[in-house]
């Protein structure tokens, strides 16, 4: 090889590497699971998979040129043969480009996991594009094209099956990645483990659990020193983060929210953490594309309550059915229902009174006791979630006067039922994506006197029902909206089925293919005072 070609090679290289990115995004966003990373290239062939290969054909054919060129005795042969490298590299730094372009409601983080798939990629783009120069020119014609093409093959194999491509670096790396998840994990367990005087939580459900925990947080705060899990940190390695990091030696409660997409997740965490106390928020038809049905996400959601510690203690939803079920199944000696209505809640929110500026409840517990409380969270579930907060302050010794001053510090949770006020009034429900949490988010909607429009893309990983789902959702809309702005095809279509077959008014309803259109097109249909609600805004790995 000459100096030349090795700075190809790594030229290549470099360009394959920037293409991926894409690609490498969406595996990080389906938590680098490799099956769910290629269920996701399976549904993106057109778009994801047939334009690399198409443009591998075409740099192909122009090297296939060379020898065309080469035996009519045409000096086109040397323009083709590195006309073919230099389309090459356009295309795939083009693509790069356009990713660069676009806006991503999560942006890929440049992780260490993510540098070393980098790392991989780039010796693997090295190695294939310098298998090429093992032999590349003809020898008086006695090269066979199966000679010829087999090393072209491999210098542009990996822009042509780039989504495979980064399959192969993930599979390389996952031996390393596995070992290096697991030198955290332990780190982190040992480290939590050896806080005896630390109170440890896990809080779980299919919704409700971010909101639960940040509520928690900040009532418990009112006698505690207290670390929870920021945002919607609730896989392993990001529990495990926040215990290396920033677990301190003055915290004396550790709340972890706990999430799962499969079977055995909430028990890989319970197993880091080991939880003193527990909260079931809810359990509901949430991922049934990873779990398969409703019967695996309780089976899953249980493991928190079958995983406490031998004197642990757990608190239920009381209102919804599925966990009373599990309530009434748990082996725990100790364990509570809270809740808003029903028999034997250990703390029950009464007199609810929900509005457009908040909310007001009466916090009655099993002796008698009650305190009223106000809070600036919107809908009656985040009532339920403060319920539960306030079921586990109570237990671990604080009076219902410091729940309810704690309770009127609770702020929303960002894109949560968020409520932006101005001359338009934005709900930001973004980040809801479940059927009980978005009927909620309608009826917070409807409560308010003005002009009222929804936007929204609909709901996911709901597995057979999705449709279904996503049908009841816009029947449910129309008692509650004036004007609904649905976006996207695959997911909106039953949502507009429903809304149609409510008596919505076809008039107003309006169609757009991206949130940005929507955000355009929202002035021709807002008038002061009116209220938007913004309800859910697919991952980038669901944009259609």
């Amino acid at each position: 090889m000459t100096i030349t070609s090795y700075v190809y090679a790594f030229a290549a290289a470099i360009a394959v590497v920037l293409a991926s990115l894409p690609l490498i995004h969406m595996l990080q966003l389906e938590s680098y699971q490799g099956k769910m990373y290629l269920k996701w290239v399976s549904r993106h062939v057109a778009s994801d998979v047939l334009p690399y290969l198409m443009n591998g054909v075409l740099v192909m054919v122009l090297r296939c040129g060379y020898v065309l060129f080469y035996s009519m005795g045409s000096r086109l042969y040397s323009i083709s043969y590195a006309l073919a490298d230099i389309v090459y590299l356009v295309l795939l730094l083009l693509n790069y480009y356009s990713y660069t372009k676009k806006e991503h409601i999560k942006p890929l983080a440049f992780t260490g996991r993510v540098k070393r798939l980098i790392a991989v990629e780039l010796i693997l783009g090295i190695l294939f594009t310098a298998a090429f120069f093992y032999k590349t020119t003809f020898e008086g014609f006695r090269m066979t094209w199966f000679q010829f093409l087999w090393p072209n093959f491999l210098r542009y194999a990996p822009g042509m099956f780039l989504p495979f491509f980064v399959c192969l670096a993930y599979l390389v790396t996952y031996p390393i990645e596995s070992a290096v998840k697991k030198w955290y994990f332990n780190d982190a367990k040992k480290k939590l483990a050896a806080r005896d005087d630390v109170i440890k939580i896990g809080i779980t459900g299919s919704f409700g659990k971010t909101g639960t925990k940040f509520a928690l947080g900040t009532i418990l705060g009112e006698k505690y020193d207290v670390l929870f899990t920021p945002g919607s940190f609730n896989t392993p390695m990001g529990v495990t983060r926040i215990i290396r990091g920033e677990l301190e030696e003055h915290h004396e409660v550790f709340i972890a929210e706990m999430g799962a997409r499969y079977r055995g997740d909430i028990k890989e965490l319970c197993t880091l953490v080991k939880p003193q106390y527990g909260i079931i928020t809810a359990v509901g038809k949430q991922h049934l594309e990873t779990f398969g049905s409703l019967e695996g996400v309780i089976k899953t959601k249980g493991e928190l309550a079958e995983s406490l510690m031998p004197d642990g203690c757990c608190f239920f939803n009381g209102d919804d059915e599925n966990c009373r079920t599990m309530f009434a199944s748990s082996a725990l000696k100790e364990k509570y229902l809270f809740g808003t209505e029903g028999e034997g809640l250990y703390l029950a929110a009464k007199d609810i009174a929900v509005g457009p500026a908040g909310s007001e409840f009466t916090l009655a517990a099993e002796n008698g006791a009650s305190v009223r409380c106000k809070t600036k969270l919107l809908g009656r579930h985040n009532i339920v979630n403060l319920a539960g907060a306030a079921a586990l302050a109570l237990r671990l010794g604080l009076t219902l006067d410091e729940i309810a001053a704690g309770i009127g510090k609770v702020e929303p949770v960002e894109h949560r039922l968020q409520l932006v006020p101005g001359t338009v009034t934005v709900i930001d429900d973004a980040f809801n994506a479940n059927p009980v949490g978005s009927k909620e988010a309608l009826n917070v909607l409807a409560s308010f006197p003005a002009r009222r429009i929804c936007v929204t893309p609909g709901m996911v990983e709901l597995g057979a029902e999705e449709a279904e789902l996503n049908r009841e959702f816009g029947s449910h809309m129309a008692k509650c909206a004036d004007v609904a702005i649905v976006i996207g095809k695959a997911h909106a279509d039953p949502i507009c089925e429903g809304l149609l077959a409510a008596g919505f008014p076809e008039n107003c309803l309006v169609r757009v293919a991206t949130l940005a259109e929507a955000t355009e097109n929202l002035p021709l249909y807002t008038e002061p005072g009116c209220v938007v609600l913004f309800e859910n805004d697919l991952p980038d790995n669901y944009r259609e």
